[in-house]
């Protein structure tokens, strides 16, 4: 029946403080849910051995001719055969990126890599060609599988052109030619050892506050484990239908595909988040759980389609990726029928750090950030004595435990700097924990800006702003937006006699930067205002160019 027929759900009762109510913000792992020796390699072939007939993979495209299925045995097959052809082109322990939307070659690439002993480094399809020179020049990628095209820019094209920029790089892939890459390996002796849990299954680069990115080096054992325990918590059973809309280029999508694996579920796979796409796989497929950071589930709401399909399979839906207002919270459960999920993570932790429960009453869910998983310690710190603060009191957030990367590659003074030697990552995040070591968020004490749940980070954009030969001086500040939580600002300050426009900026910013960092708003004064150290004073930007309901000067599409 459509979803505005079905009765209200039923509220659930308020999460209770328990035998375990902390005085100091100070959450230890208590150990009841094991960590498991498991690897991204492995898991795919447990779930193989165990459920080969369930459904896997559906590829859920818009013509309904073209979604192929895959079962667990089958997809098990994939991995072997492309882990044979990437043995015979690649060394152990090598790097391979994939530079792609969410393709089923993609996931197949994300298990066959692991199988082969090799380093899976996704990149976002929307990096401009500077962007992905530098991340394969970084992690000296030996090898990149691309697709030819990424939202009308040719992936392909790009590649021809910054290879030669690149010494490391030997192969060069397109998707395209995936079939005629895998039978090349045919008969090739793939005979690697297992990887070791602990070895670094993935690099996921995340944008750095000096303004070069960073790459977290994630473990088999990290992710899979972060992925069964948020899984687990999420209510993920045999046989559920999972509309996977989180990005594969992403460590949230990595993780979620783990997730779907471990549980025996079926993942349908979206190459692009699409609204009207959603709602019919929904119906068509009988999903029963989906996920989305807030304007993916706003965009399903307000779609057309809304009312008119059946959504009645549907039974919990998960959201994070940026602070989901309280109000959305409520709209979601309400409007869907379905019971919440709030997740909070950071790559550097594997994605996942905390998360409510479904049964958590509406408040906790609209409040808070959940309880830290299970194998994850926690505590709340002061800013100057990195002393633990008592429950309810400003700190920034630190965590512990097999989901924090091993370190940032090729980084060893960012690596010293966000892991101390006992193992805690600090991870930027202002927070209070309550008695029951609930988070709840305060801000952040590092500049980045969320929006719809892609990380930006103001150094990396003021610095390809002061480029352009108009620009004395660049700040760019975080604002708050209804739908995408905050949107990015720029505020310029010109060289004498010119006079740079927001349409020319914008022009210039998305010829260097992902379309998601592109300042959607613009303002051009004679000054910055600076401390007496000669520090920019981004707060009075903030307060005193961009007022409440002032509306963007420029879209940065």
């Amino acid at each position: 029946m459509p979803v505005a027929e079905r009765p209200p759900v039923r509220p659930a009762a308020p999460a209770t403080v328990g035998p375990r109510a902390l005085t100091v913000s100070h959450w230890e792992a208590d150990g009841t849910e094991p960590v498991l020796d498991t690897t991204v390699a492995g898991v795919l072939q447990a779930a193989a051995a165990q459920s080969p007939d369930t459904v896997a993979l559906v590829r859920g495209v818009a013509d309904p001719a073209h979604r192929r299925r895959w079962s667990y045995a089958e997809l098990a097959a994939a991995q072997a055969q492309a882990a044979a052809a990437l043995a015979s082109s690649f060394a152990e322990g090598e790097r391979v990126a994939v530079w792609a939307p969410s393709r089923w070659e993609s996931l197949v690439l994300t298990y066959a890599a692991a199988a082969a002993r090799l380093v899976l480094v996704p990149l976002h399809p929307a990096l401009r060609p500077d962007e992905v020179r530098y991340a394969l020049d970084h992690c000296q990628a030996a090898g990149v599988f691309h697709a030819e095209e990424y939202r009308g820019v040719p992936l392909g094209t790009t590649l021809a052109a910054v290879a030669t920029q690149l010494p490391a790089l030997r192969s060069v892939t397109s998707l395209d030619d995936w079939d005629e890459f895998c039978a090349a390996g045919a008969g090739h002796d793939a005979a690697r050892p297992p990887p070791d849990p602990d070895d670094v299954a993935q690099i996921v680069y995340t944008s750095g506050t000096t303004g070069t990115p960073k790459g977290a080096m994630l473990t088999h054992r990290g992710m899979t484990n972060a992925a069964r325990f948020g899984a687990r918590r999420f209510g993920i059973e045999p046989g559920d239908v999972y509309i996977d809309t989180m990005p594969l280029f992403h460590v949230g999508g990595q993780v979620v595909a783990l997730q779907i694996c471990q549980s025996r579920a079926t993942a349908v796979l979206l190459e692009a988040f699409d609204p009207g796409l959603v709602l019919e796989l929904v119906e068509t497929e009988r999903a029963t759980l989906t996920a989305g950071v807030p304007t993916m589930l706003l965009a399903l709401i307000e779609h057309g389609d809304f009312t008119r399909r059946d959504l009645s399979s549907l039974r919990s839906v998960s959201s994070g990726g940026s602070v989901v207002p309280p109000e959305l919270v409520r709209h979601i459960e309400a409007a869907l029928g379905v019971r919440a999920a709030i997740v909070f993570g950071q790559t550097e932790a594997s994605g996942f750090i905390s998360q409510t429960r479904l049964d958590d009453g509406a408040d906790d869910k609209a409040r808070t950030l959940g309880a830290p998983l299970p194998g994850v310690d926690a505590r709340v710190v002061g800013p100057l004595t990195r002393a633990v603060v008592p429950v309810g009191e400003v700190g920034e957030l630190e965590v512990r435990g097999p989901n924090v990367m091993r370190g940032y590659h090729r980084d060893p003074a960012a690596s010293a700097a966000a892991i101390d030697t006992d193992g805690w990552l600090r991870t930027g995040d202002l927070v209070t924990m309550d008695r029951r070591g609930y988070l709840c968020f305060a801000g952040r004490s590092k500049e980045v800006i969320v929006t719809g749940g892609e990380n930006v980070y103001p150094a990396e954009v003021e610095a390809a702003l002061v480029a352009h030969p108009d620009v004395a001086l660049a700040a760019v500040i975080g604002l708050p937006d209804a739908r995408w939580g905050e949107t990015v600002g720029a505020v310029l300050q010109p060289v004498a006699g010119a006079a740079p426009s927001a349409a020319q900026m914008a022009r210039w910013a998305r010829d260097r930067l992902a379309a998601y960092k592109v300042p959607r708003r613009w303002a051009v004064v004679p000054g910055l205002p600076l401390t007496a150290s000669g520090k920019i004073q981004k707060y009075r930007l903030a307060e005193d160019l961009f007022p409440p309901g002032a509306v963007d000067d420029e879209d940065g599409s």
